[in-house]
Parts: C-alpha cells; structure tokens; sequence
C-alpha cells in the first residue's frame, strides 16, 4: 500500500477511537435535563470508566501526531507519465492531455490531483532513469505514455521493451494502480522495426500482468494513445505528430473509460 494511503487509513483509525472516547464521556456525564455538567466520581468503579476514557483519548493523539493540526488529503492524486504528449508539446498553458484531462473528470464530479510529469524529447530510456524521482510525489495511480520517441528515432525495441519493463516495475513495486498506454511505429520505420516496436510493448505488458496477478494489482492496457488522432490533420499541429486542441480533446474522450477504471481501482485501495 502507497505510504500516505497507510497515513490516511492510520488517520482515519485514531478519529474513530477519539469519537469513541467522546461518546463515552458524554453518556458518563449526561444527566435527565438533556445538558452535560462536571460531576465528582467518587466511586471505585467511576474511577476505573474514567481512566479508560482518558486513554482512549490519550491513544488517539499519539496514533496519528498532528491529527487535529491537518486533516488528511482524501481526494486520489494521479500521475501522468512519459513524453512531449504529456508534457503538451507546441500548446498553450492548460491545453495538454493532463489538464484536459483534469477538466473532463470534474465535469463528472470527481475531485482529482492531477501531475503532469511529462518532459518532451524523452525516451524509454530517460523515463527509465527518472521513474523514482516522479513517483516521490506519493501518486495514488498512474497512467504511462512514453515510447514514441524511441520509434522517431529508430532505437532499439530490444532496449525499450527492458525500459519499459522497468518503468512499469517501479510504478507496481509501490503498489499503485497503473494504467499503460501503447504507441505505433511510423510506417516509415519498415515492418520488421514495426513488429519489434509491437512486440516491445506486448513483452513489457505481459511481464506487468504477471506482477499484477501476483500482488492483486492494477493494470490496465490502452492499446494506441493516439487512436483516432495521428494522421489526422485537422487534429494535429504542423508538425503532424504532436496534436493539437481539438486532438487532445479527442485522446481524452477516448482514453477517460480507461481513466475512470483506473481511479476507481485506487480508491478501492484504500479500503
């Protein structure tokens, strides 16, 4: 379980013991006239309810220091990981795939933290070596889109299936819900580098399964980030790679299914 998702469940056990502990004190000084006055306990046996209300309150403070100070964040923080696609290559401020993301969940009603952790120009390679550091932000899932890169630049798919492998790893060595999501070679790129590119994913796919079957994980597999918008002009900038507005809007109606498993998943870790 993430660490802060633990917190939160910790949290959440204190309050319960604290409003126990009230609860009690209340029927202890509660009196026929419907107020609650001070009362002398001279009883031995008084004596001994007082004591434990007196610590279960106590236990409650020391279960969670800080408890009163700040309240625990309880909306889910997603993650959004890979390359340019991400990043929002070529748009304007709260035009990438993350925001427009965040704006389609609370068109629903769902209160999400959302991370762009994006760096445009990035390999499998790059995210590979960076993966531990984005995660830092505590995420409590995490939606993968990298690779792309990799195919422009004709790199090996050998070494990007091992990239990818360790990318996903990471994500589900902390437990988090993952959502991944595949990439094309250009056609350009020859049928033989277009079925190695294929198989990169699939390899690195079935490897996050096997882990997720093992630990009762999470992951979800969205074929092709670009369904719907690569090749289409009038959903693409002029460089006809990165799209533009419109084709973000259009990866995220497509995608947000996907997204809304995805988030329901990381709620239920918290139960």
């Amino acid at each position: 379980m993430p660490a802060r998702l633990g917190i939160e469940r910790q949290a959440r056990s204190s309050r319960i013991i604290a409003w126990v502990g009230v609860m009690m004190l209340c029927l202890r000084f509660w009196n026929g006239s419907g107020y609650i006055k001070y009362m002398v306990i001279f009883s031995r046996f008084d004596k001994m309810i007082s004591r434990v209300i007196i610590r279960l309150l106590l236990l409650a403070m020391m279960v969670t220091p800080g408890l009163l100070a700040a309240a625990p964040r309880t909306e889910p923080v997603l993650l959004v990981f890979g390359d340019s696609l991400v990043a929002g290559y070529g748009l304007e401020t709260g035009e990438s795939f993350p925001d427009e993301l965040g704006r389609a969940l609370t068109g629903e009603g769902r209160d999400v933290t959302i991370i762009n952790g994006g760096v445009s120009g990035d390999t499998t390679a790059g995210g590979a070596s960076r993966i531990d550091w984005a995660l830092a932000d505590r995420p409590d899932a995490v939606i993968v889109v990298i690779g792309g890169n990799d195919a422009l630049r004709g790199l090996s798919p050998d070494a990007m299936a091992e990239n990818l492998d360790t990318i996903l790893g990471t994500v589900q060595r902390d437990g988090l819900p993952l959502l991944f999501a595949g990439m094309k070679a250009p056609g350009n790129m020859g049928a033989d580098f277009g079925r190695d590119f294929d198989n990169a994913f699939a390899d690195a796919l079935k490897k996050a399964k096997l882990r997720a079957r093992a630990t009762d994980g999470t992951v979800i597999f969205y074929p092709f980030f670009l369904e719907g918008v690569a090749l289409e002009p009038t959903l693409n900038q002029d460089d006809g790679i990165h799209p533009n507005p419109a084709g973000v809007a259009e990866i995220t109606r497509r995608i947000l299914p996907s997204v809304r498993q995805l988030l329901d998943a990381a709620v239920m870790k918290t139960f």
